[in-house]
This record gives C-alpha cells, structure tokens and sequence, in this order.
C-alpha cells in the first residue's frame, strides 16, 4: 500500500510541477519543446521498470510473491506499449477535435492537461472495477477477449471515425449552461450579467473527456490481457496516458502519414485477445506478448515510412512566367 501511496503522490507532483511551473503561461508548444517531454516521461516511464524489479524481488506489492522481478518488468513493458501504442487513434481524435472547435494552439495544451487529469481518474476507477471482476468473476476474461476481438474487426473495417458535432456531450452541456461563441483566452468559464457561461475551450474540454472514455473501452481490456496484476496495470496505463500530451504535440501533424500503424493495433488487439480466450490453455512466455507488440508496431510504423517516402511528390518544372 506505501508504494501505492508513494507512487500517486509523485504523479501529482509531476502534475503540479507540469501546470504550476513549466506551463504556467499559456504558449504554443514547439516541436522541440514536445521531442524533449516525450523523451523525459519516457526516460521516467522506463526508468520506473528498475522500481517495478525490485518491488516484485522484495515483495513490496500485496501478492508480489506470484511473480519475480523480471516477469513482472516485462509484463510492464509489455502494457506500457500497448497503452501508448492504442493511444495513437486518441491523438489522431484529439486532433479532430481540436480542429473542429478552432482551439487556438496557446490554449491546447491547457485542454490536454485537464482532459488527461480526467482520463486519470477514470482510468483508475475503470482498472479497480476490471480487477475486482476479474477476481470475483474470472469468466469476464473471456468477455474482455471477445471484446477486443470485436473492437480489432470494428477498427479493421470501420475505423476510428469521430464527428464531433454529433457527439451527445455537446447537447448535454447546452442543457445546462449558456455556450459562449467565442474563446475567453484559456478560460472555461466566464461570468456574464451574473449568469455563468461557458466557452468553447470547455465544449473542447469534455468532447475529448468523452471520446478518452471511448478509448478505454479498448485499453483496458487489452492490458488486463496481458496482465491482471492491478499494480501493474494501473502503474504502466498512468504513465503511458502522462506522456501523451506531448506525445501529441510531436505526432498530431504527422500521424496521418502512419497509415499502415492501424493494422498493428489490429494486430496487437487480435493477439491480446486470443491470449485471453486461451489463457486456460495457452500461457505463453512473458517476453513473447514484449516481441509481438514491439514487432508489430515496428512492422506499421516501418511500412509506413517506406510508403511514404515512394508516394513523396515530384516538384513541378517552373515555367517560363514569360509563357
């Protein structure tokens, strides 16, 4: 329970230090300034794997003694990366949604900190619930799998189409509270002849709540399929949800050009979920769910790149301006 404590308490720290200190003012954030936040929360976020080593060793987590340092350090590394790698279709959301409510690009990292505080929150509520399901009803794993084997066929087919005008979360705002047409700076509110409105910057705010809630219908179950450890669990889905603000902020303008990183997910999805609906009768390694995941995406991200780079535009030939 201490690192339990311990480990929320330094979350918040990081938090507080991220809005009260670093982020103060509102600004837009370079590329630079993104490329060196991601590389932090992911120097930390793989740092943290040595806690995760010797927490399972000493047996510093309720139930530790079922796994040793290693196997637990990959089944962290392993739902570490699934939880970034599902959070790809959520940053190519995010950036439909910023694009659709015109979010000045000062204000956007203010919208991401909330909405990722709120994805916190529930994330954890949501990891509690499936842990406590899994150990009172240990069928639901299948349930989870089935789940993750629909949401693969529903992104093979479908896609991760999102209309942010037609999300129901707008309606219910409205029904509540007066909607401002223009942005009050990095406010969510403004008070007008006493009556309380809110702004745009708001709306925003709440649409990408509720399409994070969305998303975590996927991820959840996909890290329960690779482990059930709550520590576990909770600990790599926060730190993967931590660094996708600036994870954002380096791939919302190129994410269009991974367009083969979809069939990773699908890929990863399908994997985690036979897993699960063979977990009686098929245990595999530790380190193989590591493999797949890590060559899966390198698989999607790699076509990707030489896709791209056959498709690249020929510049025109100038022509004479005389002609």
């Amino acid at each position: 329970m201490l690192l339990w404590i311990i480990f929320i308490v330094l979350i918040c720290f990081f938090l507080a230090l991220d809005l009260g200190v670093f982020n103060k003012n509102p600004h837009v954030v370079s590329t630079r300034e993104a490329f060196g936040w991601t590389a932090l929360w992911v120097t930390i976020s793989l740092l943290f794997s040595i806690v995760v080593y010797y927490a399972y060793e000493l047996d510093w987590v309720a139930g530790a003694d079922e796994l040793t340092g290693s196997k637990a350090v990959l089944l962290y590394l392993s739902g570490y990366l699934v939880e970034q790698s599902l959070s790809m279709d959520n940053i190519f959301v995010i950036a439909i949604i910023f694009s659709y409510f015109q979010v000045p690009k000062q204000y956007q990292h203010r919208v991401l900190f909330w909405g990722i505080l709120g994805a916190l929150v529930f994330r954890g509520i949501m990891i509690a619930l499936g842990a406590a399901l899994i150990h009172q009803f240990e069928w639901i794993i299948y349930v989870f799998g089935v789940f993750l084997l629909y949401s693969a066929y529903k992104m093979l087919t479908v896609g991760e189409a999102v209309h942010p005008s037609k999300n129901p979360t707008i309606k219910f705002i409205r029904r509540f509270f007066a909607v401002s047409t223009t942005y009050e700076k990095d406010q969510f509110f403004i008070r007008k002849r006493g009556m309380l409105i809110a702004t745009p910057l708001f709306v925003a705010l709440m649409v990408v709540e509720t399409t994070d809630i969305l998303f975590a219908f996927d991820s959840i179950p996909a890290i329960f399929g690779i482990t059930t450890d709550p520590f576990l669990v909770f600990t790599s889905n926060i730190f993967a949800i931590m660094g996708l603000r600036s994870l954002y902020f380096v791939l919302a303008s190129v994410l269009d050009k991974f367009q083969y990183l979809k069939y990773s997910l699908v890929a990863i999805l399908f994997f985690v979920g036979i897993k699960m609906l063979l977990h009686d009768v098929w245990k595999p390694e530790e380190w193989m769910s590591l493999a797949v995941i890590f060559v899966s995406l390198a698989a999607g991200i790699g076509i990707s790149w030489m896709k791209a780079k056959e498709v690249l535009p020929v510049a025109p030939v100038e022509e004479d301006i005389l002609d």
